[in-house]
Formats: structure tokens, sequence, C-alpha cells
């Protein structure tokens, strides 16, 4: 038997305190104060992964432009004739 078939272990209509209208708002605003800080900080922790993102694609780019230029520097040193020595 699964878990939907033998019902609750609870059964909060029997056992449950009657709750006045008064504690009932409340649960409610708590309730919704929670959702409220819920959706904050997934907006936070989204926030935090793009900013994450974008850094570390912003050092990858800077050390492979400056791998890049390295290697261009060298590449044209190739090109340079050498400098002849004058033996008088």
């Amino acid at each position: 038997m699964s878990a939907s078939e033998q019902g609750p272990k609870i059964k909060y209509g029997e056992t449950a305190p009657k709750l006045d209208k008064a504690q009932l708002q409340f649960m409610k605003l708590i309730e919704e104060q929670n959702l409220d800080r819920v959706q904050k900080l997934k907006r936070v922790r989204r926030n935090n992964l793009l900013t994450a993102g974008a850094l570390g694609f912003s050092v990858l780019a800077i050390y492979g432009y400056s791998i890049f230029s390295v290697q261009q520097e060298k590449f044209l040193d190739d090109f340079e004739e050498p400098k002849k020595v004058n033996t008088n």
C-alpha cells in the first residue's frame, strides 16, 4: 500500500485543537511572510549565481587574452631578422 492509500497517520479533524479566527489570521500572515522571504531568497540566489558566472567568465577571458597575446608576441618575434654584429 502506498502512503496515499493509507491516509494520514494523524487525523487532524479529531485531534487538532480548535483555533479561533485571530489565530488563523496570524497563521496566514506568518505563512505569507514566509513565502515572501522564500521568493526574496530565490531572487538573491539567482543574482548571486549570475554574478559568480559573470566574474568567472571575466577571469577566464582575461586569462585567455593574456595567453593569446603572449603567443602572438612570440609569433611576431620569429619573423624579426637577427641583428648583425659589426666586428671591425
